[in-house]
């Protein structure tokens, strides 16, 4: 692949600000292209890597969705995150050279790939690149600390609001609709993320529904009113 296909895709990607290029000159995203795999495709349910399997390279979902889970010591299954377009995955095993989670598509889409001891040298080279990795670090922190809130301090409820808020959120910041919303994971995930059981998620989907908060349909979700979950998570 010669200069100019390389620099179409991470160049002219309509994600590159959510990704590694964020922040990068353009011959600074030129030389970070030569080190990346493209889109690479992942068919639905399949596993991008599992629990256990050594650790290479860091991951952004270019197109779909992706679910990482964890198992437990007594066999259950804890969905620990869902990844949008722009989005990490593998950070988890940097430390230990291992992946402690799985990482499975919920939909066909695609993943670019990069060798995380190529990505180490660049960052040498690019002070930009450094500094972009490093605020995507601090972004997955923040999140982790947004669950344990919900898990440690919210109701089912708040719980199910916030969630529904912060997909909505994402959403628009990838200029996607910030009110009409495809939940392609099942209810049973939605409550493994959020400490709920499978009939609470259903039975509280229900209830904003009949309250006008929401239009659900399947797993097609509007939202009617934002600022009714804000006041649900607010009130409590």
């Amino acid at each position: 692949m010669n200069s100019p296909d390389l620099k179409s895709v991470c160049g002219c990607c309509s994600i590159k600000e959510l990704c590694i290029p964020a922040g990068l000159a353009e011959e600074e995203v030129l030389l970070l292209d030569q080190h990346m795999n493209h889109r690479r495709t992942v068919r639905k349910g399949d596993a991008l890597f599992r629990t256990g399997d050594a650790f290479r390279s860091l991951y952004v979902v270019s197109a779909g969705l992706f679910k990482t889970s964890m198992l437990h010591e007594d066999g259950r299954t804890q969905v620990t995150g869902f990844q949008m377009t722009g989005e990490y995955l593998g950070l988890d095993a940097i430390s230990s050279g291992k992946h402690h989670c799985e990482a499975v598509a919920l939909e066909g889409g695609s993943v670019c790939e990069i060798a995380f001891d190529q990505l180490e040298s660049l960052g040498q080279l690019l002070p930009n690149l450094q500094h972009s990795f490093h605020k995507s670090l601090s972004r997955e922190i923040v999140r982790d600390q947004g669950v344990m809130l919900l898990l440690g301090s919210m109701r089912a409820e708040e719980r199910l609001a916030a969630f529904l808020l912060n997909l909505a959120k994402r959403s628009a910041h990838r200029r996607q609709s910030d009110s009409e919303l495809i939940l392609r994971m099942t209810r049973e995930d939605i409550g493994s993320y959020l400490g709920l059981k499978l009939e609470t998620v259903s039975r509280i989907l229900s209830r904003f529904h009949d309250q006008g908060l929401l239009e659900v349909q399947g797993r097609h979700v509007r939202i009617l009113s934002s600022e009714g979950l804000e006041r649900i998570i607010r009130d409590h």
